[in-house]
């Protein structure tokens, strides 16, 4: 087996503290120096809170999307019951049942814009 002499050994050693050194005063120097903030400039049209009509168009939006999002979620979990049934009835049953609330859910879903137009006729917006 070749041997390092103890003189290259310490040299070797040396030379890596000094490199470790290096990059670390680097990294310190490049991290340390001030950078430039680029913030957006304010918006002088900011007029405070949205009216009533904007906030229901976006309360719509929300609860169609999560209405719908339940909805093929029970229609998933139905699928699976009744893929997993194998026969048994109460396990069918089971699938019958999340497949209608499924199917309310995206019944509602649907709805979502009759009913907010309603409540928008009875709040006066």
């Amino acid at each position: 087996m070749f041997r390092i002499p103890a003189r290259l050994g310490a040299l070797t050693r040396i030379r890596t503290v000094y490199r470790a050194a290096t990059m670390t005063a680097t990294s310190v120097l490049l991290l340390s120096a001030p950078t430039a903030a680029h913030a957006a400039p304010a918006d002088p049209k900011d007029s405070g809170p949205n009216p009533l009509p904007v906030v229901i168009g976006n309360l719509q939006t929300w609860l169609m999307g999560i209405l719908a999002a339940v909805a093929t979620l029970f229609l998933v979990l139905a699928g699976v019951y009744w893929a997993t049934a194998g026969g048994d009835p109460a396990q069918v049953d089971r699938a019958k049942g999340a497949l209608k609330n499924a199917l309310i859910g995206y019944g509602l879903a649907v709805l979502a814009p009759v009913l907010l137009q309603i409540v928008r006729g009875i709040v006066g917006g």
